[in-house]
């Protein structure tokens, strides 16, 4: 059977993170890699929990949402964690759809003041 563990380079490269995330997602307990001595390995348990913590962070959760989210899973089991991201997912969604509307109203604005500055270009000439 291989060795499913990843150094702590193999883990920068797989996920595309800096040395300096890494550490600090072990530090604000995110992760909590195996250690032997100084070096670092990653099993398949902190390979799934940093996929879950690129994928709130790509979906606009904090790290404290995050860190709180993955341990209801280790105190309360998979039922009450599926329930609290079912109430982080629609908070979340709230306020995407809140944003988008404020970008649709700022980008419908911006193209109303640049037709008027090309409108007054063209007079101009």
């Amino acid at each position: 059977m291989p060795d499913t563990r990843l150094s702590f380079k193999e883990m920068c490269a797989r996920f595309e993170v800096t040395p300096r995330t890494l550490r600090y997602y072990e530090y604000i307990e995110l992760l909590a890699p195996e250690r032997v001595g100084r070096a670092r390995f990653y099993g398949p348990r902190e390979v799934a929990r940093m996929v879950l913590i690129l994928r709130g962070r790509r979906f606009g959760f904090s790290l404290e949402e995050i860190r709180q989210w993955l341990l209801i899973y280790s105190q309360k089991g998979t039922r009450a964690q599926l329930e609290a991201w079912l109430e982080m997912a629609d908070r979340r969604l709230a306020a995407l759809a809140a944003q988008q509307a404020d970008l649709a109203l700022a980008i419908a604005d911006l193209q109303a003041l640049r037709a008027t500055a090309a409108s007054e270009l063209d007079l101009a000439k």
